[in-house]
């Protein structure tokens, strides 16, 4: 039976439709790779982000506005994506296809759509942030912030102080600063009370 299998099969790659089929496949694994490519570029931009769904644009993009990371002295801004989409190629994927969550959220049961609503839900959604930043340690914002780089004589005694204790301590970045583009929850624990396994994270991105 196989035999007759492969025979047919080698009488098929003989023709030229072999030839029209893994054209067409090239061309069609192209498009997708380009579709791909766009849409995760158009996924990670601030308008995106920021402005395509109401849950966004009424509650964390009006406040993130005329903060430090959005104007400042330099002009040098932060944006939503460059705080909470990895810039690393394997997270930024596993990132994205954790978004099926937000979907569900904005689609289904509409977990958020009110400020209402957002504001029951801040301390959850704020802890979620913080043990996510804290597990794979602060990593967005090192992408931007590198401690190596750091010049203390350029720092106020109490921000050379700060960051002494938290190389002492094993702190990350978001365990002092937070509430930076949104505002804190209140009554909840702050970044320093959550516990997070650590063990994933290498030696050398702790400080």
């Amino acid at each position: 039976m196989h035999r007759r299998v492969i025979a047919k099969v080698r009488k098929w790659s003989a023709g030229r439709k072999a030839i029209v089929v893994l054209l067409a496949g090239i061309v069609v694994s192209i498009v997708m790779l380009i579709l791909t490519a766009t849409t995760l570029v158009y996924t990670s931009s601030e308008e995106f982000c920021s402005t395509n769904c109401h849950e966004m644009a009424t509650n964390v993009a009006m406040e993130y506005k005329n903060t430090v990371h959005d104007k400042n002295r330099t002009g040098v801004r932060a944006t939503c994506p460059d705080c909470h989409v990895p810039h690393a190629p394997i997270p930024l994927y596993i990132r994205k296809m954790g978004a099926v969550n937000d979907l569900w959220g904005h689609l289904v049961t509409h977990s958020i759509d009110t400020r209402e609503k957002f504001e029951a839900k801040r301390q959850v959604l704020a802890e979620r942030v913080w043990t996510y930043m804290k597990g794979n340690d602060s990593r967005e914002c090192r992408s931007c912030h590198n401690s190596a780089k750091m010049d203390p004589e350029k720092q106020t005694e109490k921000a050379q102080a700060r960051h002494a204790r938290a190389k002492k301590e094993k702190l990350t970045c978001v365990d002092c600063h937070f509430a930076i583009a949104h505002h804190e929850p209140q009554g909840g624990p702050g970044p320093q009370e959550l516990e997070v396994d650590k063990s994933l994270i290498s030696r050398g991105a702790i400080f």
